[in-house]
């Protein structure tokens, strides 16, 4: 027999969703079913939460306590770098191996890694920034004009200064 319920436990499940859909109700039953949650609620709740991240593959936090589900986003740094692009949002069914060939101001990227400190393993903003910058190489855009190598090499030789905090 499964231990007895308590109202007041906190659970924490974390999943890819694309922003804007309702994902498919078949792959959340399995992880909030158990927990007296309705998959397509959630799965409504998720696409409200994400309705500005329309198109974009994105990590969501649900917390769960008493039967009710709290969605949070926890950005990652190609979902942002993507949304710095400004892209209009594409139909994923349609569209597919699409070219981010746009590009982003440093300032931008210097924001987005300020926004991924928590998650960065690096001592420094400036190593956050090259870490960025690495993202950016591998989405396939470009900073101020340049290719994020480039940037990345004058960070590290000191020509361009990243500020702290």
């Amino acid at each position: 027999m499964p231990p007895k319920f308590d109202p007041n436990e906190v659970k924490v499940i974390t999943l890819r969703a694309t922003g804007g859909e309702v994902g498919g109700t078949a792959t959340l039953a399995p992880k909030i079913g158990p927990l007296g949650l309705s998959p397509k609620k959630v799965g409504e709740d998720i696409a409200k939460a994400t309705g500005d991240w329309k198109g974009l593959r994105i990590t969501v936090k649900l917390t769960i306590q008493n039967r009710q589900a709290a969605v949070s986003i926890v950005p990652s740094a190609s979902s942002l770098v993507i949304r710095a692009l400004k892209e209009p949002p594409r139909d994923r069914k349609k569209e597919k191996n699409i070219k981010h060939s746009k590009s982003i101001p440093l300032d931008e990227i210097i924001e987005i890694a300020r926004t991924m400190r928590f998650k960065s393993m690096a001592r420094e903003l400036k190593g956050t920034v090259k870490e960025i910058l690495g993202t950016c190489f591998s989405v396939g855009c470009q900073v101020d004009g340049r290719s994020p190598k480039d940037i990345s090499d004058d960070i590290e030789s000191g020509e361009i200064e990243i500020p702290e905090e």
